[in-house]
């Protein structure tokens, strides 16, 4: 996944419209879903980005063992689903902004994906660089542990 890096030289407003326009790159995106890095530069060593998603989109079960990770919803709907270590949920949790469930905090190590109810966008933030944090995926982890 490549990661374009933000140069802000004017503040960034993060609306409706703009929004629209990360909508529309997912759209079109096979994976139907679109991040935006927030980061500024290579030197930071978080992971801050938008990612909007599209219903269909497919998110493997994965974890952060070095990290726990922010989730906030902006807009949409979507279910934050905790798994166990053989994969199996073990809980759900709704987040809709129009009801007053923002978002989550998944703990470090915990295994987790999301499923989309309709178009979202979440902003998410934990330690450690996308691909260099530690982070794996589940049937990786399960075939590297046979």
């Amino acid at each position: 996944m490549g990661f374009m890096f933000c140069l802000f030289t004017t503040i960034m407003e993060i609306n409706k419209d703009f929004l629209g326009k990360l909508f529309e790159q997912a759209i079109v995106n096979p994976r139907l879903r679109q991040n935006l890095d927030l980061r500024t530069s290579t030197n930071d060593n978080s992971q801050r980005m938008l990612n909007a998603l599209l219903p269909g989109t497919v998110v493997p079960i994965h974890r952060h063992p070095q990290s726990t990770e922010n989730v906030f919803l902006l807009c949409g709907k979507i279910v934050e689903v905790i798994c166990d270590e053989n994969g199996n949920e073990i809980e759900r949790i709704h987040l809709d902004p129009t009801i007053g469930n923002y978002g989550c905090v998944v703990p470090q190590g915990a295994w987790h994906t999301v499923e989309v109810l309709e178009p979202s966008v979440i902003y998410e933030a934990k330690d450690g660089k996308y691909g260099e944090d530690g982070s794996e995926i589940f049937d990786a982890f399960k075939v590297k542990e046979a």
